[in-house]
């Protein structure tokens, strides 16, 4: 089966101003790279959080959860790149704070270039839109392989965030509290709480609601399934349960959400 075509968008097409499908804790099926060109803001990635800025290239692997607050002056590019795919993309979360004028020229230019491919339908657009994606990847990779660039070594608190992230990707849909989380990684709800708020200002709680609430807000907006069928799918005993926590976390109701986006 082939896979879905490589997309390029600005990070304003992307929230389509709905700042919540950047700023809430979620993950994505494909590779996504983001290339920060103004702004500053914070950055949930790999278990923990830490401030961003202008000229900073981040890597995600699909079904690595972050978030991204940029703030309305913030400006960017995102590529979003299948699961799958033959190029050789980096395996791990990254963010690469850029410095060289050579190197923020080159990947702007890449961005600009694949971006134009997907705009102009020409011929062989997606060729050329891997093509670029090729070269790409071979700039990350150059950046990671530098000593600025290298990995900083996580404590004990950022691993366990980040091994909560990473159940919290695969299974925010089963019903599961935070407590059931902890039991899994063999620590108090207690401890987990502790350590996820020390590595990402979020208590673990709070992480597990984002991603839950992401979805809940994805599927209201972007497909026509019915609320209470959301509800079920996202392990909530009821409907009713569903409405509340909807209007809790966004003072609207499910039906309101629905119809304000469309």
């Amino acid at each position: 089966m082939s896979l879905p075509p490589i997309e390029i968008k600005p990070l304003s097409q992307v929230t389509a101003g709905q700042d919540w499908r950047l700023s809430l804790a979620h993950d994505r099926p494909e590779h996504v790279i983001i290339w920060v060109t103004r702004g500053q803001g914070r950055l949930l990635l790999n278990g923990t959080r830490r401030g961003v800025g202008t000229h900073n290239a981040l890597t995600i692997p699909p079904r690595t959860l972050f978030s991204l607050e940029l703030g309305r002056q913030g400006s960017g590019m995102m590529a979003l790149i299948p699961d799958g795919t033959e190029i050789r993309l980096p395996t791990g979360p990254r963010q690469l704070r850029v410095r060289e004028v050579t190197s923020i020229t080159e990947l702007t230019g890449i961005f600009e270039a694949a971006q134009r491919e997907m705009t102009q339908g020409r011929a062989l657009a997606q060729d050329a839109i891997d093509a670029h994606m090729a070269l790409m990847s071979v700039w990350l990779r150059r950046q990671i392989s530098q000593p600025d660039h290298l990995p900083v070594a996580m404590n004990a608190a950022a691993r366990l965030s980040a091994r909560f992230c990473e159940r919290v990707t695969r299974q925010h849909a089963d019903g599961l509290t935070m407590a059931d989380h902890a039991a899994a990684l063999n620590v108090t709800a207690t401890h987990l709480t502790r350590a996820c708020k020390a590595a990402t200002g979020r208590t673990a709680a709070d992480l597990l609601t984002e991603r839950i609430l992401y979805a809940a807000r994805a599927a209201l907006v972007e497909t026509n399934v019915p609320a209470q069928d959301i509800a079920r799918h996202l392990g909530f005993g009821s409907a009713a349960y569903f409405t509340r926590f909807m209007q809790q976390h966004t003072g609207q109701t499910p039906t309101a959400l629905r119809k304000a986006a469309r």
